[in-house]
């Protein structure tokens, strides 16, 4: 079952605030959808060309979000539920960055926790209220 009300699904699934009520609850997907969501709803608004895309290839390799601009240049995103953010949560991300070269402009991986921080040339780690702020 797919739930597109990321608020609904954290209630079927018994997620408050606090915790999880069951240690299986699926927190990860949970927020992940919330975020595409956010970024889908945001981009319907924006004057510019973006399209939202998912990457996913035969190798396990994975990006939950990628931003196109018309003249090419993209974003990744990598959605993660955690406050800590390890070298490889950007694996999918370089593995696009390198099939892609200079049209990636910027990965960034969205987490729960506070601090901006540097990953690399064009690799960041951003909390996820950034979705949010200026």
């Amino acid at each position: 079952m797919i739930v597109t009300d990321s608020g609904l699904a954290r209630h079927l699934a018994g997620i408050t605030m606090k915790r999880a009520a069951h240690p299986t609850a699926p927190v990860g997907p949970i927020l992940e959808n919330f975020v595409l969501s956010e970024l889908a709803r945001q981009l319907s608004w924006t004057t510019e060309p973006i399209r939202l895309y998912h990457y996913r290839d035969r190798d396990g390799y994975q990006v939950d979000a990628v931003l196109e601009h018309a003249s090419g240049d993209v974003i990744a995103i990598k959605v993660k539920a955690t406050e800590t953010v390890r070298g490889e949560d950007f694996r999918g991300i370089r593995h696009l960055a390198r099939r892609l070269g200079h049209q990636l402009i910027a990965g960034i991986v969205l987490y729960a926790g506070v601090q901006p921080l540097p990953f690399g040339d064009r690799l960041r780690a951003l909390p996820i209220s950034t979705l949010w702020t200026s």
